[in-house]
């Protein structure tokens, strides 16, 4: 009988369907958990299993029941909302996957930092500031220049740099008015309603993708971030791979990730790490018990030509593998917005398709669909993905696919 995959996620997305053909390659059948749904039905007509991701304990009682009618083999959460009922459905279903901890501490940055303080790596100063209308003053101990982020957003949403009192007061209320929204109101947790400020770390940035094998890391690929991320907002651009920074401090980074696994416990699945370096060391700004998100796992290629997403189903199910990423440098590029409003037309993509290393470029955006930047922004333009002989081939591919492309917007009018 072929094994059971179960999927979870809040969106039928590219990345969705890129693990579900993976499971599928691999002989699995694949059975989708989601909270994209109003009443206990089947959302998206295959069979899916309809989840509350915000009540975890109870959506993970409904997978434990399932799995009694359906024997489930493996869990796999795609994005970070699924994350702590996938820990609590393996932990009553017996299945090796992140702690219940971890899962919850990897979704809830101040309690992360609060972990990694204690366990002896280098944290900034940091304070949480519960949700008022009234944005307060900054307290001395917080050092300018400082940023304020929401506890439980991820993407770099609603993450914001101040640089003295007036702009941190700006800030709080810019990111109080985003968790006021309808988007972040529909998936209220206990994290919500606060704020997080912490020192600004000044430094490079790299984001590591690895896999946790029954509590040892397994790093499968380290991504330099080569545009400066110093605010006053923090949209991801660029990723490549392999570093080009020298084997000690990639070794650096590897350790202190391992390390951050550990105190926050994550023990076994899929790890998503962000961090900075500087003079003073390696500092993990972000721990995810999940992929890396969006499309960007398109850049990565595996021994056998195997990607990222049957890598990780394979790690859930027991099966081998070989995470040796391969020989060529690999990046991709999320198309930043540059202005708010309604997508009218994309220009320049045949010429930006045609330059030398570009392999794909998904323009992920609909015709009509209204833009908005970050910080209060949740989405990508699209994806440029780019192989070349060496990173810097690769990072010049995708900027000068970037610089072909333009994008015709029409003003957005307010509803009344």
């Amino acid at each position: 009988m072929p094994p059971t995959v179960l999927l979870l996620a809040t969106t039928t997305g590219y990345q969705t369907q890129a693990f579900a053909e993976a499971a599928r390659r691999l002989g699995a059948t694949v059975v989708f958990g989601t909270d994209r749904c109003h009443r206990l039905d089947d959302p998206w007509h295959d069979g899916a299993l309809p989840l509350r991701f915000h009540h975890p304990a109870d959506a993970a009682k409904e997978i434990v029941e399932f799995a009694q009618r359906r024997p489930v083999d493996a869990v796999v959460a795609v994005g970070d909302a699924p994350v702590l009922t996938a820990a609590l459905a393996c932990a009553m279903l017996n299945l090796p996957h992140h702690s219940a901890p971890g899962a919850a501490a990897s979704r809830d940055k101040h309690h992360a930092r609060q972990i990694l303080q204690d366990a002896g790596l280098r944290t900034p100063c940091f304070i949480r500031f519960p949700l008022q209308e009234q944005a307060p003053d900054p307290p001395a101990s917080l050092p300018f220049p400082c940023v304020l982020k929401p506890v439980s957003l991820s993407g770099s949403r609603g993450v914001i740099r101040a640089d003295n009192p007036a702009e941190f007061r700006t800030a709080f209320r810019r990111i109080a008015a985003l968790i006021a929204g309808p988007d972040v109101q529909t998936r209220k947790d206990e994290n919500t309603p606060y704020i997080l400020a912490e020192g600004f770390i000044e430094g490079r940035e790299f984001a590591l993708e690895g896999l946790m094998d029954r509590g040892r890391l397994l790093p499968l690929a380290l991504f330099d971030k080569p545009d400066p991320l110093d605010g006053p907002f923090f949209e991801e651009t660029i990723y490549v791979t392999p570093s080009r920074l020298d084997p000690d401090s990639q070794q650096a980074i590897t350790d202190t990730v391992a390390r951050a696994c550990t105190a926050l416990g994550l023990e076994h699945g899929p790890i998503h790490a962000e961090v900075r370096c500087n003079r003073n060391g390696v500092w993990v700004l972000e721990m995810a018990g999940r992929p890396i998100g969006g499309l960007c796992a398109r850049a990565l290629r595996f021994e056998g030509g195997i990607g990222l997403e049957e890598l990780i189903v394979r790690h859930a199910l027991g099966l081998p593998f070989d995470s040796r990423r391969e020989a060529r440098a690999s990046g991709v590029m999320m198309i930043p917005i540059p202005e708010e409003g309604l997508l009218q037309e994309v220009q320049g993509l045949h010429e930006a398709e045609s330059v030398p290393g570009v392999e794909d470029i998904i323009i992920t955006a609909k015709t009509g669909e209204k833009l908005v930047p970050w910080p209060e922004g949740a989405s990508y333009l699209g994806f440029i993905f780019a192989r070349a002989h060496t990173p810097a081939e690769a990072e010049n591919s995708l900027r000068q696919a970037h610089a072909k492309l333009k994008f015709v917007t029409a003003p957005s009018l307010p509803v009344l």
